[in-house]
């Protein structure tokens, strides 16, 4: 700094050396024109790079993520079982000789819809009293509901089957 080839600035306790840039020759406009240009190539040499290297990352992200050789083979090898095991259940399910009649589904699902509307019209009635009798009740229907005991379908998740 006494010498004159660097140069010091003070701010409070601190110093600060940097070069005299008095003492450089300067650049003409060509020389900043053609540092300016290669500037220019270097930045989008170095965009393509990290595209490049964004582009790398995504695929190795993506070959990690995904199944290595053998593990593709015992894969295969249990799906295999499944299948040759749901096979033979078909098979079996197939060559049974206790298949359903016509006439047996038929009435199977005439009883069912006979004891559906034999629900439906129970729970009505059930319902209409139970309404009747809440009328004069002071309480609500729930303190109701527990002090006489009573369970609904509701409470226990039970829906009404749907008509086939």
């Amino acid at each position: 700094a006494q010498q004159g080839r660097v140069r010091e600035k003070v701010y409070g306790k601190q110093k600060i050396y940097f070069a005299d840039q008095e003492q450089l020759p300067a650049a003409s406009d060509a020389e900043l024109r053609g540092l300016d240009g290669e500037i220019a190539a270097r930045s989008a040499q170095l965009q393509a790079l990290q595209q490049s290297c964004r582009h790398m990352e995504a695929e190795l992200k993506d070959l990690n993520g995904s199944m290595t050789t053998p593990e593709i083979a015992r894969e295969i090898e249990a799906l295999r079982k499944d299948c040759a095991s749901y096979t033979e259940k078909l098979e079996r399910i197939k060559s049974a000789t206790n298949h359903v009649t016509p006439e047996e589904k038929e009435k199977v699902c005439r009883e069912q819809q006979l004891y559906r509307r034999e629900w439906r019209r129970r729970k009505r009635m059930a319902t209409e009293l139970l309404d009747a009798i809440l009328e004069g009740y002071p309480k609500s229907k729930k303190q109701f509901f527990e002090e006489v005991g009573i369970e609904t379908d509701e409470d226990h998740g039970v829906v009404l089957p749907a008509t086939v």
